[in-house]
């Protein structure tokens, strides 16, 4: 692509080039990103910088991670600037989370003067930088002399129900006597870790942003590098019956309660892409239960077919369950989300939807879970 790329490349990624005539690249340039680290940010422009004989190429969020995976675009080139200098400058809205890598001859390498980085979830690292406007949420990190729930770890053995025939339970109980809700959250390994969700939880509760709740997070399927996750969250009815006759007993069990047959919906669950399509399956399949869910970017759309879930929110004798959808708006599934969000509406359901500028990653719902928390259990 190089000089002749075109901005239009872009539409719909939140993301435009700038023309290399515009910019004023001289070799303070270099300095300045050693100083601060890369990309440098000025405004809504984002200057790429990279130092060596042969420039790698560029892709990320904004391109849907051409070079890497399936995707309508193409990895985007550096532009020698002088000797050993090559550089690009996109535009990005001010409220953007993007994630990067560099696309070298032997494959992806980090950018070395950007020293952010984040799991990617699918066993690699990416670098990643805010926009002016945006940040990583404060609500992760432990403030001084705030209450910690405690966290215990159960292995579940039911052959047969999940693959792999045990899983691990991670049940959260807020510092509190009083009896709470309880909160499922599927692919509870992120939760746990990723989104750092009993922090996060410990200091909602003490700031008194939401009352308290428990929650059980309910990890998923390691197996054959995430198709057997697949499978148990495309509206599997094992999964299901799994949290219902297993997951729920446990949590009753060890955590202070409130009794959902004594205060019907007074539940929820949440979960990220399939995760979130399966947490929507859940709360639909059981008003009785969870009468709030929390979808994360849901997998509302598979291999191009719209899932049952959308009959069954039709269907359902009931519209009580309240829905929370968020979603990026470099995702692949913006569409599928507003379609549900559309749907949901006109069958009369209670959504709250909210979109964001970045990709289909952790961070991202991270930073949007606090609002999510705050409308399912505001306090009281």
């Amino acid at each position: 692509m190089g000089a002749e790329f075109n901005s239009a490349t872009f539409r719909g990624s939140g993301a435009t080039a700038v023309p290399t005539s515009i910019l004023a690249m001289r070799t303070d340039l270099v300095a300045r990103a050693k100083r601060l680290g890369t990309p440098l940010i000025d405004g809504e422009r984002v200057t790429f910088v990279w130092r060596g004989k042969r420039a790698p190429q560029l892709m990320g969020d904004f391109n849907a991670w051409a070079g890497e995976n399936p995707s309508p675009f193409k990895p985007l080139n550096l532009i020698q600037q002088e000797p050993g200098v090559w550089t690009l400058t996109l535009e990005f809205p001010r409220n953007a989370y993007i994630e990067y890598s560099l696309l070298a001859s032997k494959g992806r390498t980090l950018d070395p003067l950007n020293a952010r980085t984040t799991p990617n979830g699918v066993g690699g690292v990416n670098n990643f930088f805010y926009m002016p406007d945006a940040a990583p949420t404060p609500w992760t990190e432990r403030q001084r002399g705030v209450l910690r729930g405690r966290v215990t770890t159960h292995t579940l053995d039911v052959p047969g129900m999940v693959l792999g025939n045990a899983r691990k339970i991670h049940l959260y109980q807020p510092p509190t006597a009083q009896a709470v809700a309880l909160v499922v959250a599927l692919d509870g390994q992120d939760y746990l870790r990723r989104a750092q969700l009993p922090t996060l939880l410990d200091n909602l509760i003490a700031q008194n942003k939401i009352r308290p709740v428990a929650v059980a997070m309910v990890e998923s399927s390691a197996l054959a590098k995430g198709s057997a996750r697949m499978a148990e969250y495309a509206l599997n009815e094992l999964t299901l019956l799994f949290v219902l006759k297993h997951v729920l007993p446990l949590a009753q069990k060890k955590l202070r309660l409130v009794n959902w047959k004594q205060a019907p919906g007074a539940y929820a669950v949440m979960g990220a892409s399939m995760g979130g399509l399966m947490s929507l399956f859940v709360a639909l399949r059981t008003p009785q239960v969870f009468g709030a869910v929390i979808s994360h970017a849901g997998a509302f759309e598979l291999w191009n077919s719209r899932p049952f879930v959308f009959d069954l929110a039709a269907l359902a004798p009931t519209k009580t369950t309240r829905v929370w959808l968020d979603v990026g708006r470099l995702d692949w599934l913006l569409g599928a989300n507003r379609r549900m969000k559309k749907w949901l509406r006109e069958q009369k359901y209670d959504v709250q939807y909210r979109e964001y500028y970045a990709y289909h990653n952790w961070p991202a719902w991270r930073d949007v879970l606090p609002d999510a928390l705050l409308w399912a259990f505001p306090a009281v």
